[in-house]
């Protein structure tokens, strides 16, 4: 079982910015997809950010030019740079990895534990 371990999360004030890091909580042999997703009180979780092994990034209409995900493959770490934030951004956040264990392994989801980003003045 692969765990991810997320960081960053907290209070800003709108327009502020904060950044999230996920990484995994063991050595694993590669990860394809990385991807940020979110879910607010009542809400549905949501897509917010995905970025593939080659690098090429998909984001959500709602977050497009402010948020950017990038990834440290070395690391098996995958950030989210939030930038001008809104109130509705407020959330609970989740990083997941479409990751393979070991060689011997098939790719499995790996989901972090959430990490609260609350936008509030």
């Amino acid at each position: 079982q692969v765990q991810l371990v997320e960081s960053g999360g907290g209070l800003v004030q709108p327009g502020g910015s904060l950044r999230l890091s996920c990484a995994a909580s063991r050595s694993i042999f590669s990860v394809n997809n990385m991807a940020w997703y979110r879910q607010a009180p009542g809400k549905q979780r949501e897509f917010v950010a995905s970025i593939a092994s080659v690098g090429s990034t998909k984001y959500a209409d709602s977050v497009q030019g402010r948020f950017t995900i990038t990834r440290d493959g070395a690391k098996n770490t995958v950030y989210l740079q939030m930038n001008s934030m809104k109130p509705e951004d407020t959330a609970v956040y989740y990083c997941h990895f479409e990751v393979r264990p070991t060689y011997y392994a098939a790719f499995i989801n790996a989901w972090g534990q959430g990490t609260q980003v609350t936008v509030s003045s």
